[in-house]
């Protein structure tokens, strides 16, 4: 009798152990919703951080963020767009005249070829007019999933993917919402567990989240929203 109870003892001991062992699910759908809840409050009515006035500057503003910050290229996009403010005049550009007004974006040489390239290929496959659909945005040179994201979620408002950038690509990772890095796998994997109608706010909220709280540096966890849900292991405060 009493080995029998304390079999029951030792079974209920194993047990406990193994429960208080395992640690949470960081991908639990709840938890990712506190997640989500947290960043709209925080970034209320947040918007794409590069200045433009239609699908096309939207689409050229995003190719020379590659590389580059969002207030750099903001600041060579007036004249640039000034000088070439449609698709069909950008085409048309000489390329030393591109390279010349994109120069301090970084990669001037790639990316004029892809506004160019990409210019041609709106006129001459889809009338002048920036395509809302994946597979055609992918045609466009210089068009890889990131800007085609940014251009369908931000300009025409379809949600067809997750926009997935440097600060998505950290922030994702810390969070553990992925163990991924390459960006499309990354992507497959948010889009798993944030609901379709969050994907195109959860990009920007997570970007200004890390340009503003979540700093690669030097992260500011005490001011950090979402301190208590984040088990990074470098945090520079911890309230858990």
């Amino acid at each position: 009798m009493a080995t029998g109870t304390a079999t029951k003892r030792a079974v209920k001991k194993s047990a406990a152990a193994k429960t208080k062992r395992e640690p949470t699910n960081p991908r639990d759908l709840k938890r990712v919703a506190a997640i989500l809840d947290i960043l709209a409050k925080t970034y209320p009515g947040v918007v794409c951080a590069l200045h433009h006035r239609n699908a096309w500057e939207l689409t050229v503003a995003t190719i020379l963020s590659a590389q580059s910050t969002d207030a750099r290229v903001n600041m060579v996009t007036p004249e640039l767009f000034k000088r070439f403010p449609t698709p069909k005049a950008m085409a048309a550009a000489p390329l030393p005249e591109i390279e010349e007004l994109i120069h301090s974006t970084g990669f001037f040489r790639n990316k004029a070829k892809s506004i160019k390239g990409a210019a041609q290929v709106v006129v001459d496959e889809f009338g002048g007019e920036v395509p809302r659909t994946m597979d055609e945005m992918l045609k466009l040179p210089g068009v890889a999933r990131k800007t085609a994201n940014v251009v369908l979620g931000s300009w025409y408002g379809i949600a067809s993917g997750i926009v997935v950038d440097t600060h998505v690509m950290r922030l994702s990772r810390r969070l553990e919402l992925t163990k991924e890095t390459a960006p499309e796998k990354i992507e497959r994997d948010l889009m798993t567990i944030i609901p379709q109608d969050h994907w195109i706010n959860f990009s920007h909220e997570l970007i200004h989240h890390g340009r503003q709280v979540c700093i690669a540096r030097k992260p500011k966890c005490v001011d950090c929203t979402l301190e208590k849900l984040c088990n990074s292991s470098d945090k520079t405060w911890s309230s858990h």
